[in-house]
């Protein structure tokens, strides 16, 4: 027996070949999308103003970004994964500062939730549609929270799916309590970016965000989380309490998925399945290691 043969029998090895499969096929599934989305994105969807919702999918969806991202970069392969299955689907930018390109959500999140504000209206009106779904990366399924609790945007909003939100803010593995030996540095950073500053576990932002409970009624949630999250920790503190929530650890479904923070919310379409299914639940199927060919 070749030496390879007997290495693929030990538990250690299946695991092994499993996840470089999965790292494959997520690394082959994406490039794919990506092209399809050059041509279809357009005329079948992405920020198309002239797409009526579907009797199926009847709610446009709204992708929101998260910290250091834009209306483009972060769906490449989200956004042509759900036009391709008959979603319309929209997504913006927020949170810009001044001279800086490219990079958002660095902006005072409430500022930030208020240009969300504005989005949904224009996307309903094109739309017809009475209410949208929204679903965000990060700082970009968080900050829609302020949005529902304080803005009104329940009235407007059927589900909100977070894929690795900062809920409860975040420690960044611990190093932002380090920021008070650092005297200033707290203060330069509220002052440069704002928006970094408000996701510190802890911060006025947070505490005002979560004070009364995590959830408002009339919206079903959704969170995504890996326990491989290196930006939003503990990553437990991602989840949602209240009812008409789901919270859903991506190793759950796959244990093999080795996505990490931006991973999860820009190319895994394990994570990407579980979506669909959040804003489809009546269709929703399984969600496992296959789902990344699905």
């Amino acid at each position: 027996m070749l030496p390879w043969n007997r290495a693929r029998r030990t538990p250690r090895a299946r695991r092994a070949l499993a996840a470089l499969l999965l790292a494959v096929a997520a690394l082959v599934a994406p490039a794919a999308t990506a092209t399809a989305a050059e041509t279809a994105a357009p005329s079948r969807g992405w920020n198309d103003y002239s797409c009526k919702p579907s009797a199926a999918h009847p709610r446009p969806v709204v992708l929101v970004h998260g910290t250091f991202g834009n209306s483009v970069d972060n769906w490449l392969v989200l956004a042509p994964y759900l036009v391709n299955r008959g979603y319309c689907v929209f997504s913006l930018d927020y949170g810009q500062l001044p001279d800086v390109p490219f990079f958002h959500g660095l902006g005072p999140i409430d500022r930030s939730a208020g240009q969300l504000d504005v989005f949904v209206d224009k996307v309903l009106g094109a739309t017809g549609a009475p209410e949208a779904d929204l679903v965000g990366h990060s700082q970009g399924g968080m900050m829609p929270n302020y949005y529902l609790k304080f803005l009104g945007g329940a009235d407007k909003v059927n589900a909100l799916v977070g894929i690795a939100p900062d809920n409860h803010g975040t420690t960044l593995l611990g190093l932002t309590r380090l920021l008070p030996y650092f005297p200033g540095a707290e203060d330069l950073l509220t002052m440069n970016t704002p928006g970094l500053a408000d996701q510190i576990a802890g911060s006025a932002f947070i505490t005002k965000l979560n004070a009364g409970g995590d959830t408002v009624p009339g919206v079903r949630y959704t969170v995504i989380a890996t326990r491989y999250d290196e930006v939003v920790t503990p990553y437990r503190t991602q989840y949602l309490d209240g009812p008409n929530v789901r919270n859903v650890l991506l190793q759950d479904l796959c244990p093999v998925d080795l996505s990490e923070h931006v991973a999860i919310g820009t190319v895994d379409r394990i994570a990407f399945h579980e979506v669909a299914n959040a804003l489809d639940p009546a269709r929703a199927t399984p969600t496992t290691c296959a789902s990344v060919i699905g």
